[in-house]
């Protein structure tokens, strides 16, 4: 009877959150009984609670051996498991619990999650399927089906899921928020704000959401109290809160100590220990060294535009070329290209990580290459459980990764100064000349096109950005305005976008004694060499700070449109100059936003001056370093040759520099 009543106080505690009171009644219960189910199981469940995994296993597996029958005892181990990253004894246990009662729901949704997590998101539906058959209120079964949806691109179907969960839980903020993102895919930027804000109500300090809500409203041009929310958020993450995922952060800010931090912190979060084991191999048992590329946008992507040619002109008697592509299978002409230019195209998009990290293994690669960093579709996963010897960062993202095993970014001078390096987990491989690759045959067609057909005015300075409109911000943008009142005439010409946004734009112009109309919208135009020959009727390509241009920067360029850039902190920052360098024209690079709209002005004001920079352009575009494929991939060759020796010498990774 003491033992029973100590029990009951145990349990009450439990239940009204008192985890040591809890945990202390529980243990006086097994002083009397050591043997008795309900204590040990709970004891594991106080420990499961407060974090305490391994404790957490063994004494819920003890309780197992004592009573091996019941479900939810398989239930909660199966949790510390999936915890544990134990996913297919996870996996094991839920099946356990669900053979024992079939109808148990909540194991049923459970067992949904970690087939989520191991990828296997058909199997995971099916799961949530039979949890909502047996408990059709079940908010959180309806959540976790809209995740599954949208790890399958299924964007409308994930809506009605968390339109479903909020039906039954109003106040669901990670369903909130989780529509929001599914709004925003669906290109509903109205209503995905108004799902991100109805989740902050609830929970201010709901994860990323800060930062995802102010770049949706960057995408839209949206900068009502911009400055003050930026301030906010700057605030909370230079306090360690996670307010904003890595990548919206590079067009918010240049503080590139800032970019890291927030980097290492989500890595560190999301992509938790344990690691699979590696055992590094010194060096190359081949006579090719084996190059593996990683990516999701092996496709119609800026990323592939820039690259396409490096893969074509690897070195065959030295190289062996292998991709790893686990984005979507598009019959798009770039896809069928890449598929030629690789001697091993692996198309990877169905596998888990676990399997995706196995293939990559299995081809024994010497260096593995993320095209992908931080950014959206990304696999952390597969480079922190380290699939070769040698692992790189290279184009995608413009900053750090924050893998600690990731060995180098490729970089350049001007990209990465010895001072930065404190900015970076990785070390400096700086290239010659520039870090970016260009495919030279991505040429601007023979087309003309006239003003009035580009809805431009038939006279008139044409000042350019073609930047995705959440590199936009209100403090570029004045800037730009300056630059538009100053030179009597003159337009802006935009990149195409929504009404919505264009008409925030239009506002913010009059706000600042713009007309409206001085902004032009360019209109969306399917031949990509189309695009580059209408650019020619630009007359500056204007960049932005703190996310410069980067593969629109080059499209100019390559279309005879002098770029006009200023130079800032960080990696995103600093491409512009990195390219003008490359071409000779450092002229072009400003330090400050000031300077920037002064030299603006002088270029449009001063025909002649202009006239001379667009021929200075057009005689250096075939003879500097930037277009020459040829050069750049004996550059990146060498660089690969460079770090795979180190790591044959047994010596540790340092930064080097790649001389032409």
């Amino acid at each position: 009877m003491k033992a029973q009543a100590k029990w009951e106080q145990g349990l009450a505690a439990h239940q009204q959150g008192a985890l040591e009171q809890a945990r202390a009644l529980y243990e006086r219960v097994l002083k009397w009984h050591p043997n008795h189910f309900d204590a040990v199981h709970m004891l594991g469940l106080v420990a499961y609670q407060q974090g305490h995994l391994d404790r957490a296993a063994l004494l819920i597996a003890k309780a197992l051996k004592i009573d091996p029958d019941t479900a939810f005892a398989h239930n909660n181990y199966a949790n510390v498991l999936q915890d544990q990253r134990k996913l297919t004894s996870a996996l094991a246990s839920y099946d356990r619990a669900i053979s024992l009662d079939p109808q148990y729901a909540e194991a049923h949704n459970n067992r949904g999650d970690v087939l989520q997590v191991m990828g296997r998101l058909p199997e995971a539906l099916l799961s949530y399927a039979r949890a909502l058959e047996i408990s059709p209120r079940y908010a959180a079964a309806f959540y976790n089906q809209g995740n599954a949806f949208g790890r399958l691109g299924r964007w409308r179907e994930a809506v009605e899921s968390y339109d479903q969960a909020l039906s039954i839980e109003s106040q669901y903020p990670q369903a909130l928020m989780n529509r929001g993102n599914a709004l925003f895919e669906l290109r509903d930027n109205e209503a995905a704000t108004q799902s991100y804000k109805q989740a902050l109500s609830i929970d201010p300090a709901i994860p990323y959401l800060a930062g995802t809500l102010l770049h949706v409203n960057m995408q839209q041009c949206k900068w009502a109290d911009y400055r003050t929310q930026l301030e906010a958020l700057l605030i909370d993450l230079r306090a360690h809160k996670p307010s904003c995922l890595p990548f919206p952060l590079l067009a918010l800010t240049d503080d590139a100590a800032l970019h890291k931090q927030v980097a290492q912190a989500w890595i560190e979060t999301e992509y938790t220990k344990p690691r699979a084991a590696w055992v590094s191999t010194a060096c190359s048992r081949h006579k090719k060294l084996r190059i593996g590329y990683f990516s999701g946008d092996f496709r119609n992507h800026p990323v592939a535009y820039l690259t396409a040619g490096l893969f074509e002109e690897h070195d065959r008697s030295q190289f062996e070329i292998f991709a790893f592509s686990f984005g979507p299978d598009t019959p798009d002409d770039m896809r069928l290209r890449l598929e030629k230019a690789f001697d091993h195209f692996v198309d990877v998009k169905d596998c888990t990580d676990a399997q995706l990290i196995a293939r990559a293994r299995e081809a024994d690669l010497d260096i593995a290459i993320d095209l992908m960093g931080l950014t959206k579709g990304c696999r952390p996963r597969i480079f922190l459980a380290r699939v070769a010897p040698v692992q790189m960062s290279y184009l995608g993202y413009p900053g750090t990764t924050g893998i600690s095993e990731m060995d180098y970014i490729l970089v350049d001078q001007t990209i990465a100064e010895p001072v930065d390096a404190s900015h970076y987990t990785e070390k400096f491989i700086r290239l010659a000349h520039s870090f970016q690759v260009n495919d030279p045959s991505r040429r601007p067609s023979d087309r003309v096109f006239s003003r009035a057909e580009l809805g431009l005015p038939p006279t008139g300075f044409v000042f350019c950005c073609f930047n995705n409109n959440y590199k936009i911000n209100p403090a570029i943008f004045d800037c730009w305005m300056r630059m538009l009142q100053s030179v009597p005439g003159s337009v802006l010409w935009l990149r195409e976008a929504t009404e919505q946004a264009a008409q925030n734009l239009r506002d913010e112009a009059r706000a600042r004694g713009v007309e409206a109309t001085r902004l032009v919208f360019a209109g969306r135009i399917e031949s990509m060499a189309d695009h580059l020959a209408r650019q020619r009727a630009a007359d500056l390509f204007v960049d932005a700070l703190p996310y410069n241009a980067h593969t629109t920067a080059s499209d100019a360029l390559w279309a005879g449109v002098p770029v006009l850039t200023c130079k800032g902190q960080s990696y995103a920052s600093r491409v512009g100059a990195s390219l003008l360098r490359a071409l000779d024209l450092s002229e072009l690079i400003t330090n400050n936003l000031d300077e920037y709209v002064q030299l603006a002005v002088a270029l449009a004001q001063d025909p002649a001056r202009l006239s001379a920079v667009r021929s200075a352009l057009q005689q250096k575009l075939l003879v500097t370093p930037l277009f020459d494929i040829k050069r750049f991939t004996r550059n990146i060759e060498q660089a690969f040759l460079t770090a795979i020796e180190r790591k044959a010498a047994g010596l540790p990774n340092d930064h080097l520099d790649i001389n032409d």
